[in-house]
């Protein structure tokens, strides 16, 4: 965090800027911005005048020169709004013209800049108030004296950041013309500690951020670091203790950062010499923090200096052609690689050979992304297209050590021997971004799909059986006469295998048990004053639409989980909508269902036809009241389409997406067991969703439940989207139980399915999930087909604000009222005091008109 920013006036010195630059960001006037030397890592805001605040393209350049932000009058502001980006773009105001500042000034910009008079603090804090989401920094008019370091509190503690000109700033001691930077910088650390010093966590800025030890610092101390660069700390037994002084290896100081609760630092340096640690370790922590790209560098950078005569390594060094050719080899193989791993494969070559470039022009990975950062800073961009010699040109030949390759196929065939892998991420090594980046599922763009279905429901609308015949004939390849089947169903469409009836009998009636235990048996009547009596009483609703798919898989599953509620609830229609097959017919294990579950039609159609068939109704399909039923893209996007249509007066059970399972394992789990419940949800479909959440597994733990993946998903005859499906799906490894949970509860899966040694207890914490399988022995295919609870679950999150398919799903709930004379005298005179106050007298005459008649 910031505690101050200090702004250069006149001709600062450069020890100075140097210290300042240590702890911040430094403002800069565009007048000086060219003369004003600064090292390229500075952060620096650029206070622009009015000849450069008129000019957009002079800002740009500012920006595109490394600018972290500019700094604009209010008048000009509203000119480069839009045009610079609002994190970059910081507003210049005078107290006066704060309440001239409109909501997209405030929205475009990322803080504000204020000049007063004198320091307010409860003023400040208005302001602060006023730019919510904004940083507000203050600037006094009269500056002639330092501040308190009690004022840079004050203003701290109303969420803003006092700008100091750096007359007012001096690495000497602090007097009543100027105060100590380090003084300005120590004025809101506090220490809770006896010897009040602060826990400082030391990191290596060439190492990118890797953490280098725990040490502490005093006042002292991290004066004598700003004002050297040089890493200092207070020892706990032996004072002032100048890292490396004695052992050489010392540390050049990059920045020093306060926490959020200004009671701890963060120092990032570069370490010389044999490292950080007394053991002569480059960390406290131990070398195998090194991994990577850093441990690569690290090696290269020792084998230029001792790689011994005529070995590979010592011939890329002192071989630039032989560097080169291998360099363009390595690019050339990356942009042909097809697989995952292959892909990483060939980065991992490329980048090699790139750093040992780099290594050998005395180049750092820091410098690399010094260079990344300035491109970040750029407003300004290339077009970005190739040069013409790589525009559809040939590998180059062999002068250049380049073989030449074959010409590609369109598409690399894949080895159905290839392994099976799903990728893996460590949270306790992945940042904020990284995190919610593996709690997002794939963009559904809705927005795209309503307007590809929106023609096919007009059609439905408009022209009814016509367009629902050409549609499914279109979509389905049947060719149909009539789409609705009424019963009584003939026998021969229901001609089953007496093991699949069987077992479609007994699925019926264990989800008919549980769904039947939720229906509500008696109304809810309280009363809530004498004579008042409040009612709630459930009916159901009237009409219903079951959709049924038949894409990749045959589902009477789900023709069971939606029919039974509905059966239950006492649905007077329930229609059926399944696709039919091409010779017309519907599957018989469905039409079976339909006869348990008592439909009154089937319709047969698929896709978006047959949701605005069912919205609208049709010649010969009922309208219905709501609309329940997984599906693709096509049947979620008319869904959404349909209820928001006031014409169809239709709802819908819940927004959908692909399906998903979200599997939390510890070490008392079985590895084949994990692999069996994450491929029965991968073959789904080629985007369905699988997670599996490693709780504190090692790596030989993990690779038995891959190896079991991998065996079991060769085996299945679905193997081709099961390879597809898990090739996207994630490994979360964590360090607990309770870490766990809390990304699954963050994830809220469709399923959660937990193999943990005490997974009864467990379901306790579960706070979002649309069902739960308990143990080992709870795999999600009980659930999906015979235990009793329903398989129409929330997905894509929702599972945080909706719940699965249950009875009370296909009701609705009526309340009643009903007030005794008595009642009416006691209540009557309340209800008629808050309609008057709403100004709504004929509501207050209702009841007025009977107290009168009492």
């Amino acid at each position: 965090m910031s505690v101050f920013l200090p702004l250069v006036e006149g001709s600062a010195d450069g020890a100075l800027l140097q210290a300042l630059a240590r702890i911040g960001p430094i403002i800069v006037p565009a007048s000086q911005a060219s003369s004003v030397q600064l090292s390229q890592r500075t952060s620096r805001y650029v206070l622009c005048d009015q000849d450069v605040s008129s000019n957009l393209d002079a800002i740009v350049s500012l920006l595109d020169q490394g600018a972290e932000k500019v700094i604009l009058p209010l008048a000009y502001a509203k000119e480069a709004i839009g045009i610079i980006p609002a994190d970059r773009l910081l507003l210049l105001l005078d107290v006066g013209n704060v309440s001239a500042v409109s909501d997209k000034i405030r929205n475009g910009v990322s803080g504000v800049l204020i000049k007063t008079p004198a320091l307010d603090v409860d003023f400040v804090a208005s302001v602060s108030r006023f730019f919510a989401h904004a940083a507000v920094h203050v600037l006094p008019a009269v500056s002639d004296a330092p501040p308190s370091p009690s004022t840079i509190r004050g203003l701290l503690a109303a969420q803003a950041v006092l700008v100091l000109p750096t007359p007012l700033l001096t690495l000497g001691a602090s007097s009543q013309s100027q105060i100590n930077v380090a003084d300005a910088f120590l004025a809101p650390v506090s220490s809770d500690r006896p010897d009040g010093l602060f826990p400082t966590v030391v990191s290596s800025y060439n190492e990118g951020g890797r953490t280098l030890g725990l040490a502490y610092s005093s006042a002292e101390s991290v004066k004598e670091s700003i004002v050297t660069g040089k890493g200092v700390y207070q020892s706990r037994k032996h004072g002032l203790w100048r890292k490396g002084e004695t052992s050489g290896a010392t540390q050049d100081v990059v920045s020093i950062r306060l926490d959020c609760d200004s009671d701890s630092l963060e120092i990032s340096v570069v370490q010389h010499g044999a490292g950080f640690c007394h053991l002569n370790r480059s960390s406290c922590f131990g070398e195998r923090e090194i991994r990577g790209l850093a441990a690569l560098e690290k090696t290269l950078r020792s084998r230029l200096e001792s790689a011994p005569e005529g070995s590979y390594t010592s011939r890329l060094f002192h071989d630039p052609d032989l560097l080169r050719a291998k360099i363009m080899e390595e690019a050339d193989e990356l942009c042909r690689a097809e697989t995952k791993e292959e892909v990483a494969f060939e980065a991992a070559d490329l980048f090699y050979f790139a750093l040992t470039r780099c290594v050998a022009a005395g180049v750092s990975i820091a410098d690399i992304e010094q260079s990344l950062d300035r491109k970040a800073k750029k407003v300004t961009r290339r077009a970005g297209n190739a040069k013409p010699q790589w525009v559809n040109a040939p590998p180059a030949k062999e002068n250049a050590q380049v073989p030449t390759p074959a010409p590609r196929a369109q598409k690399a065939q894949v080895d159905p021997d290839a392994p099976i892998r799903m990728r893996t991420f460590d949270l306790s090594v992945t940042s904020a971004e990284q995190r919610a980046q593996l709690l997002r599922r794939p963009v559904l763009k809705y927005a795209e799909m309503l307007q590809k279905v929106k023609p096919i429901v007009d059609d439905v609308r408009i022209r009814g059986d016509a367009a629902l015949l050409e549609l499914t004939a279109k979509f389905d390849r049947a060719q149909l006469t009539a789409t609705v089947i009424r019963p009584p169903f003939a026998p021969e469409t229901m001609q089953l295998d007496p093991d699949v009836r069987a077992a479609i009998d007994v699925a019926y009636a264990n989800v008919y048990k549980f769904h039947a235990a939720q229906a509500e048996q008696t109304p809810l009547a309280v009363e809530t004053m004498p004579g008042v009596v409040c009612s709630r009483f459930a009916r159901p609703i009237a009409r219903v639409g079951l959709y049924v798919p038949g894409g990749t898989a045959i589902l009477p599953s789900t023709a069971l989980m939606l029919g039974i509620p509905a059966q239950v609830a006492g649905c007077k229609e329930i229609v059926i909508a399944t696709p039919p097959r091409q010779d017309g017919s519907i599957s018989p294990e469905v039409m079976y269902v339909a006869q348990l579950v008592g439909a009154s039609a089937i319709l047969k159609a698929g896709g978006a036809q047959a949701v605005a068939a069912l919205a609208y109704g049709t010649e010969t399909v009922p309208k219905v009241d709501k609309i329940f039923g997984p599906g693709n893209q096509w049947v979620t996007a008319a869904k959404m389409l349909v209820q928001n249509d006031t014409d169809a007066l239709v709802a819908i059970d819940m927004p959908a997406g692909p399906s998903e399972v979200l599997v939390i394992a510890d070490r008392t789990c079985n590895p084949a067991f994990v692999a069996a419940d994450l491929l029965s949800q991968a073959e789904h479909g080629v985007d369905s969703q699988v997670v599996l959440v490693a709780v504190d597994l090692s790596d030989e733990e993990l690779s038995a439940i891959e190896a079991e993946l991998d065996a079991q998903a060769h085996a299945l005859p679905r193997v081709d989207i099961v390879r597809e499906s898990i090739a996207k799906s994630n490994i979360v490894r964590v360090r607990t139980t309770e870490q766990a949970i809390n990304f699954s509860n963050d994830y809220a899966p469709e399923h959660l399915i937990l193999h943990l040694e005490d997974a009864s207890a467990a379901v306790s914490l579960i706070e979002n999930a649309g069902s739960v399988f308990v143990g080992p022995y709870s795999p999600e295919s009980c659930g999906d087909y015979a235990s009793g609870t329903n398989h129409t679950l929330p997905t894509n999150g929702y599972a945080r604000q909706f719940s699965g398919v249950n009875t009370l799903s296909f009701q609705k709930h009526i309340t009643s009222q009903e007030v005794t004379a008595d009642g009416l005298r006691g209540l009557g005179p309340v209800v008629a005091t808050l309609a008057d106050c709403e100004g709504l007298q004929a509501h207050a005459n209702a009841v007025r008109v009977r107290l009168r008649a009492l």
